[in-house]
């Protein structure tokens, strides 16, 4: 992204203008202060604060202190927000001459605090840069966009343009006429990434009415990536906002029609800008054992993939969100999918994600993967082809809680993530299962009272 000199005056800013210093929670939501764009300064001062438990809120926004001991337990202490220059962005949808930037929650001390999503990436990336290698990455990002009344009905709807007496209307995968239909805000979808610096390319109309996909090129900067999907999701809410519609990013937003998944290309560079992962020009080896990195972890790291409740609906069957650890060569059906083996497009595609991930933790945990393929020579097992698939592939948990019990019981996210993020994000996201599972819905009413 591209931006003014972070204190440089702007005589062309509304009064009302605002820097907005941007901290990113646990569930992917933001957080952090507004401040008047005469007040900037402050901001690269590093004296703007937040209560560190900010960052441990849960869905519901309880810092749930009585689990954590991380609030009013220590006194519900300060933090820092550290911005960072690099992601220093205008903000379209403000008022004249505003900014916002990503931040770092540090300690009072001064060091990158364990709670903080981009400081368990940052810390990933240092495990590369100490060997000498640079990954690369791309975040692919599906969306919904419902009508605005949804509080008022209590369900999503389609966008009325893409709609024939409220039912939707026979728009189809990559349908030009689905885009043209919702031209206005795509539009200004593209005006506001274009304002931003966002590295947008295609975009294109998914299976679902009112889903569409916004691709963001390859950056040698995953921390860079993780923001720029973060602000990508930022640009689809505000540009439904203008013209008075919703964007979601849930992965399962309607029961019958496909989910959303945030799917992650990434391939690696030495030293030399040669990407190690080709297996034709480089090692044939890395490609498989990166590959098999990223299956032996899926399942423990499932949790950061599928971080809701909502989440575990996408893994259907017959579905393109996968439900097995398993890969393949250009297959859209499996986890991991290998679109270019040989030459500088080598590369990786993770498919398991949905919409809801995080993407700071999502990196962190296919980064994560891919370490171990580097690290030593690991065997991802039979190839998945149209002809054939292995005969007993680890499957992937469609259930909320063996996800969360799963993630709590790893030594790799431990090692990953840090120890006490495991404890602080496995029992967090427990307790979000036990809710869920202590909660009677319609369908329960609906298809159980009358008959048992």
């Amino acid at each position: 992204m591209t931006a003014s000199s972070p204190v440089a005056a702007n005589p062309a800013a509304d009064p009302s203008a605002r820097i907005e210093v941007l901290l990113v929670g646990m569930n992917g939501d933001l957080r952090g202060k507004m401040i008047p764009i005469h007040a900037e300064e402050k901001v690269w001062k590093n004296t703007v604060r937040l209560p560190a438990s900010t960052q441990s809120l849960d869905i519901w926004g309880d810092d749930n202190d009585d689990i954590t001991g991380l609030s009013l337990t220590l006194g519900d202490p300060d933090g820092i927000c550290v911005p960072d220059r690099h992601s220093l962005a205008p903000m379209p949808w403000g008022p004249a001459g505003s900014k916002q930037v990503m931040a770092t929650m540090h300690t009072l001390e001064g060091a990158p605090h364990f709670l903080c999503p981009r400081a368990i990436l940052a810390n990933v990336l240092k495990r590369y840069e100490e060997r000498g290698l640079t990954p690369v990455v791309a975040t692919e990002l599906e969306f919904y966009v419902v009508e605005d009344d949804w509080r008022e009905t209590g369900k999503p709807m389609p966008p009325k343009a893409l709609t024939y007496r409220g039912q939707p209307n026979g728009f189809q995968l990559y349908d030009m006429s689905a885009t043209a239909a919702m031209a206005d805000y795509l539009d200004t979808v593209r005006q506001y990434a274009d304002a931003m610096g966002l590295p947008a390319d295609a975009t294109t109309a998914e299976f679902g009415p009112g889903q569409f996909e916004v691709n963001l090129l390859h950056k040698p900067d995953a921390l860079a990536a993780a923001d720029d999907c973060v602000y990508l999701k930022r640009v689809v809410d505000f540009a439904a906002r203008r013209h008075g519609l919703k964007s979601t990013c849930m992965a399962k937003p309607y029961g019958d029609q496909a989910g959303s998944g945030l799917h992650v290309h990434a391939s690696i560079l030495d030293r030399d800008g040669n990407n190690i992962l080709d297996a034709k020009g480089g090692d044939p080896v890395k490609l498989k054992s990166v590959t098999a990195g990223m299956l032996k972890t899926m399942r423990e790291a499932q949790l950061i993939f599928a971080p809701f409740a909502n989440s575990y609906r996408r893994f259907q069957p017959g579905s393109f969100a996968p439900d097995k650890a398993d890969w393949g060569f250009g297959n859209r059906g499996t986890a991991i999918r290998i679109p270019d083996k040989d030459g500088p497009a080598a590369r990786i595609e993770h498919r398991v994600a949905g919409a809801d991930a995080n993407p700071h933790l999502l990196l962190a945990a296919i980064l994560g993967g891919m370490l171990l393929g580097l690290d030593e020579v690991l065997d991802p097992g039979p190839v998945t082809t149209p002809d054939s698939a292995p005969e007993n592939p680890d499957m992937l948990t469609h259930d909320f809680l063996t996800a969360v019990e799963l993630f709590r019981a790893s030594d790799f996210i431990a090692d990953i993530f840090d120890i006490r993020y495991r404890k602080l994000y496995g029992d967090t996201k427990r307790k979000e299962a036990i809710t869920y599972l202590r909660t009677v819905s319609d369908f329960d009413y609906q298809t159980y009272l009358a008959r048992i």
